[in-house]
């Protein structure tokens, strides 16, 4: 009887020392945390803050440490609904807006404000309202990029107490009232047709030009093409006297020589000076017959047409 009361003892023993081992075991393990990539762990240790832990392999002690809260350093964006602001000249209209962001401090960003994002947003509709305000319609509707840069300038001076950088923040739309936005709609429309018909216009005009700038063209070349016709048949008209006035002035030789030829023949046969003055004065009397303007008479033929003229007065 006692032993089977030890035996039950010494099994209940076991089975507790087991449980013990495996609470241990449970216990130590959820101490042992691993910090993920891009995240931060912040650590209390009985309710103060102790430390923030980075990415790697970590020990807390059980019980008196906890993680007080996780951190997502990436960037991040947050699309805020569209907020109502007035311009300077008393225009109503709603704009929504992006803020893109990166926690930097992560003991800051536990410890700085209640909810961040809730803070961001406020502090983002309260700075739209203070740029908006010194801005009329015109300048608001041109100016996004200002006014980016302004917010995002103003936010994260804001923000830096809380451990957030503020990186970029975007006008996502701006939706002016139904009036403003028809008469938008009709001054851009009235826009268009203007282009519309400057274009137009040009077309016309330039199409204009290339048609007077064809003809001028045309016209040019023409007259290039008359002038070196009028050339070309001045050229051959000239080329065509010339030679046809050496053609005549080689006949005239042609005659001249064969007359002289004929005369130095009588002279070697032994004829009389009569005779050959006679020749002489019918060769020149062929020659007179063509088409020179100018002939020279020796003195000789002269003299013998003056003897010839002499004999005939006496005759008569």
């Amino acid at each position: 009887m006692n032993y089977m009361l030890l035996a039950g003892s010494a099994g209940t023993g076991f089975i507790a020392f087991v449980i013990f081992l495996v609470v241990v075991l449970v216990i130590l393990a959820s101490c042992i945390k691993i910090v993920p990539q891009t995240q931060a762990f912040v650590i209390e240790r009985l309710g103060g803050y102790k430390c923030t832990w980075s990415v790697g392999l970590h020990f807390k002690v059980p019980i008196i440490d906890k993680v007080a809260r996780r951190v997502i350093l990436k960037e991040q964006v947050v699309d805020f609904a569209p907020q109502p602001v007035i311009t300077k000249d008393n225009v109503t209209m709603r704009i929504d807006t992006v803020v893109f962001f990166q926690i930097t401090d992560p003991k800051y960003y536990a410890y700085g404000v209640e909810n961040p994002i809730m803070a961001i947003e406020n502090l983002t509709a309260t700075t739209l309202r203070n740029i908006i305000g010194d801005l009329e319609l015109d300048q608001t509707l041109t100016s996004r990029e200002t006014i980016n840069d302004k917010m995002r300038v103003s936010l994260d001076v804001a923000t830096d107490p809380w451990g957030i950088k503020v990186k970029r923040v975007e006008l996502k739309n701006i939706i002016p009232p139904a009036a403003i936005q028809d008469a938008m709609e009709k001054q851009m429309k009235a826009e268009r047709e203007r282009r519309e018909a400057i274009l137009k216009a040009e077309g016309e005009k330039t199409s204009t030009i290339l048609v007077a700038e064809g003809k001028k063209e045309s016209a040019i070349l023409d007259a290039e093409a008359e002038k070196e016709a009028a050339i070309l048949r001045a050229e051959a008209k000239k080329e065509a006297t010339i030679r046809e006035a050496e053609g005549q002035a080689e006949a005239i030789l042609a005659v001249q020589k064969a007359n002289a030829d004929g005369i130095r023949f009588i002279k070697e046969a032994g004829a009389d000076d009569a005779v050959i003055q006679l020749k002489s004065l019918e060769a020149f009397a062929k020659a007179a017959d063509g088409q020179a303007t100018k002939i020279i008479i020796p003195s000789e033929i002269q003299g013998m047409a003056g003897t010839l003229k002499a004999l005939a007065e006496t005759v008569k």
